[in-house]
């Protein structure tokens, strides 16, 4: 059986922007003392967490986000 070819409506080079806009260029480093790390290996054990460091992306920019939200300015 021949493969199809996918044939998306989208152009390329929107496709290729966005994906160069998605990659993760900026490295930062965090250290914790020995309390904190036991916290997140237990954490991770409990809810059986292979991958910590996208469960610390997630968790970095979902609580950034939240006080975004909550802190936006109001009208009244």
């Amino acid at each position: 059986m021949a493969k199809r070819k996918k044939i998306s409506g989208v152009d390329p080079r929107y496709l290729e922007k966005q994906h160069d806009s998605l990659l993760r260029k900026h490295r930062q480093i965090i250290l914790f003392n020995q309390q904190e790390m036991d916290a997140i290996n237990e954490y991770c054990r409990t809810y059986k967490i292979s991958a910590k460091s996208p469960f610390m992306r997630e968790t970095i920019i979902r609580h950034i986000l939240d006080g975004l939200d909550e802190g936006h300015p109001t009208l009244f």
